[in-house]
């Protein structure tokens, strides 16, 4: 499916194509320290689709644990994370960062992965009583 979005302060605006099929939950330390909470969760566009409308983000490559070289895009303005992918040229995929996407409730994940890594409390959010707005 076509998918868009933007960052926080809308600086950097994107489209893609994606399946929400591929939406990971990762629970690896390095997603946890990039995000600033327990997990991540993205979804890989199909590869070649990914084209940049607005702004210029600002990279940083990382070396995952896996050994495999990770190229990270963040708004240089509102620091809002927009995507992975493997350095080098197109075509390649995007892991796009679901929270950015204008369609983000049609992307629930269907897998995790670094579960040795999880946050022991994530698996009992359900549990924790919420309210609709700020308490």
């Amino acid at each position: 499916m076509k998918i868009d979005g933007k960052c926080h302060c809308g600086f950097i605006a994107f489209e893609a194509e994606a399946d929400p099929a591929r939406t990971t939950l990762c629970n690896c330390t390095d997603c946890q320290a990039l995000t600033g909470t327990a997990f991540r969760v993205t979804v890989r566009t199909d590869a070649g689709t990914f084209r940049l409308l607005a702004g210029e983000p600002t990279l940083y490559v990382k070396t995952a644990d896996s050994g495999a070289r990770r190229l990270h895009a963040f708004c240089p303005r509102c620091g809002a994370a927009i995507y992975a992918t493997s350095p080098g040229e197109d075509p390649k995929a995007y892991g796009v960062r679901v929270g950015t996407l204008r369609q983000r409730d049609l992307f629930a994940p269907s897998r995790q992965i670094w579960t040795r890594s999880q946050q022991p409390w994530v698996n009992t959010i359900a549990d924790i009583p919420g309210v609709d707005g700020e308490a």
